[in-house]
């Protein structure tokens, strides 16, 4: 049964948040990526993980149903990302949870661990994730799948931004979506308005050092074929959290959990009940 919740998260934002699963099972925590929505992660919501663990899965703050705010400031500051975070935790009584992010989701997750550490964590799975941003990150670390169409994307041409959000999507996965599933990956992609995409790639964020302090388990999802947020991203992580384990998806880009759902899944099951507390 799905339940919706909104929270009111940093600076006092309304975030919607979605529940599935088993109210008392181990919490797993869903954070999905720049210009994406909770709806990404339908394929996990909806799977058997739901009989057995509690699967929330929340839209960023200028994403999805959550309030999307005008103006730069509300999203490029890392205490609201870790704020928000750190609220949807508390109002949900997420206690010792999986947390599990996508792509930009690896900087909201350590821009929480970062502000508040990871003392009630159970374990951290990074998918597919970006820990650093910037200038100096494109092109080593985040690929052209995101540096080739982030400027059309970001911009006011509607006609423009539609053509790069399809160039976008089509480079996030090497498994061929089902024509329902790009239709709907392409819809939620265009529900965020261009200025937010734009906030969000204006940032600049390193949490590699982050990643040293971290005590939780950690697990590091990726495909070998990503062009989005390269494979050197996810060894960096790797290199800097020593008790990281990798996952690699040998013919899979930057969608493990929607390109390979049944692999993806169990290895997510098998960390959760592996997690501390």
């Amino acid at each position: 049964m799905r339940r919706q919740h909104s929270v009111a998260g940093g600076d006092g934002l309304r975030l919607n948040v979605m529940e599935w699963g088993r109210a008392d099972g181990r919490p797993i925590l869903f954070v999905h990526g720049w210009s994406q929505t909770h709806l990404c992660w339908m394929k996990q919501v909806e799977s058997a993980l739901a009989e057995e663990f509690r699967l929330v899965a929340f839209d960023l703050r200028g994403h999805g149903l959550s309030e999307a705010p005008a103006g730069q400031k509300h999203y490029t500051g890392s205490a609201a990302w870790a704020d928000d975070v750190k609220a949807v935790i508390e109002a949900l009584a997420l206690r010792d949870v999986v947390l599990v992010g996508w792509s930009y989701a690896g900087l909201v997750i350590t821009d929480y661990l970062r502000a508040y550490g990871d003392a009630g964590i159970g374990a951290v799975n990074f998918v597919g994730a970006a820990v650093r941003i910037g200038e100096q990150a494109m092109g080593p670390l985040i690929g052209p799948g995101f540096t080739d169409v982030f400027a059309h994307a970001a911009g006011h041409d509607l006609e423009a931004a539609i053509d790069a959000m399809r160039v976008f999507i089509e480079r996030c996965f090497a498994v061929k979506l089902s024509r329902r599933d790009y239709e709907r990956v392409l819809c939620w992609n265009m529900t965020v308005r261009p200025d937010v995409r734009a906030a969000l790639g204006a940032r600049e964020v390193d949490n590699c050092d982050v990643l040293g302090e971290l005590t939780c388990p950690v697990l590091v999802s990726h495909g070998r074929r990503d062009v989005t947020v390269l494979p050197a991203m996810a060894e960096l992580i790797l290199e800097h959290c020593p008790q990281a384990a990798p996952s690699w998806y040998d013919d899979v880009a930057h969608g493990p959990f929607m390109e390979d759902p049944l692999r993806f899944n169990a290895e997510l099951g098998e960390f959760a009940r592996r997690a501390r507390g």
